[in-house]
């Protein structure tokens, strides 16, 4: 019997519960001191998940998340909101992956980033500048910031690493809305949120009682209180919550929906099937990490299978693979408790090997 046949046939057996995964992640929750959401699923759906802990401290140790817990996603918007319309654009031909961006996108051109790819983009091997926070460089303006992530001069020659900076989404950002027409909030909803019925995936600032279900993060020092519906990346935020790197909040329902596209497509979808395939595989060559497009080939795992993963910095992470035909999430608000990550490695690590071998 093959791998994926043996795998495909336990799953719902590691998903039922107070199975295994169940236990794995009721026992790693009080390692890593926070609260978690999981599902796994295929291309029907989701067969099973379920929630452990609580939300937070203080006011929030009364608070236990669960399926319709609003999660800040962090880096994950690079996956749920920006890859997706990046792909929608490049199956209308509106946007090719391998032309310097000065020679398609008039804002790049005599410009550093005029050098640079959409590939290149999407693989983290731009050679840009590390992120660093825009206020502390470019000041409060908009205008400002965009002038000068497109101006930045690059760290090194393209295509010779693999570096992961948000920089790279936030240009991508900008080249998205010029070409859609919109900013990406509206797009996101447009292409991707409202197509596969994600009704609770929005980007902030969140209403009042929005916010109210959803998990917070990290204290904020100018407000005096944890920030929750407002989003954590500090740079995300200074752009009004809506960028290509950070933004989006979204729950464990939602984001089961969205796998579950990745494995068996609606045929509607402005994105889809082709954009799909051409992501998740390998585009890095012999650079380290490998990547795909946009994706993380899953550390500890067999590049062979195509297990892809990106997580976020608060502490959510998504994993696919088309091959072995699976998904899972694990949504966490860690940064509410602090930034030592060992334990929820520990944690995902653990999670990934159970689901995906």
């Amino acid at each position: 019997m093959s791998h994926q046949a043996s795998g495909a046939e336990r799953l719902p057996e590691l998903a039922a519960p107070g199975g295994e995964l169940d236990r794995l992640v009721r026992d790693g929750v009080r390692r890593v001191g926070a609260g978690a959401v999981w599902a796994v699923g295929d291309a029907r759906g989701a067969l099973g998940g379920g929630s452990h802990g609580v939300l937070g401290q203080g006011r929030y140790a009364r608070l236990a998340p669960g399926s319709d817990t609003r999660y800040d996603l962090a880096s994950l918007t690079k996956i749920v909101a920006l890859w997706p319309c990046v792909g929608v654009l490049r199956q209308r031909g509106r946007l090719p992956l391998d032309e310097p961006l000065g020679r398609c996108w008039p804002p790049a051109a005599g410009h550093p980033s005029g050098a640079v790819t959409v590939r290149q983009l999407l693989t983290h091997t731009a050679g840009m500048l590390p992120h660093t926070r825009f206020e502390q460089r470019y000041g409060r303006d908009l205008a400002a910031i965009r002038a000068g992530v497109v101006a930045a001069p690059l760290h090194r020659a393209p295509g010779t690493a693999v570096e992961y900076t948000d920089r790279a989404a936030v240009l991508l950002t900008y080249l998205v809305e010029d070409l859609g027409g919109a900013p990406l909030d509206e797009l996101a909803a447009r292409w991707i949120w409202r197509p596969l019925g994600m009704a609770d995936t929005r980007y902030g600032p969140l209403g009042a009682a929005d916010a109210a279900r959803t998990a917070p993060t990290e204290y904020d020092e100018r407000t005096g209180d944890h920030l929750r519906g407002v989003v954590h990346d500090p740079s995300a935020r200074l752009l009004g919550g809506v960028s290509g790197n950070a933004g989006a909040f979204s729950t464990a329902h939602d984001l089961a929906r969205f796998l579950t596209a990745l494995l068996a497509p609606p045929p509607e979808l402005p994105w889809g099937e082709p954009w799909i395939v051409e992501s998740l595989r390998l585009q890095t060559g012999a650079l380290t990490p490998a990547r795909g497009l946009s994706w993380l080939y899953a550390p500890g795992t067999d590049p062979a299978e195509g297990t892809f993963v990106h997580y976020g910095f608060t502490g959510t992470g998504i994993w696919i693979s088309r091959r072995l035909g699976r998904w899972a999430l694990l949504l966490t608000n860690k940064v509410h408790y602090g930034r030592e990550t060992q334990p929820l490695t520990d944690l995902r690590n653990a999670y990934r090997r159970a689901v995906f071998g």
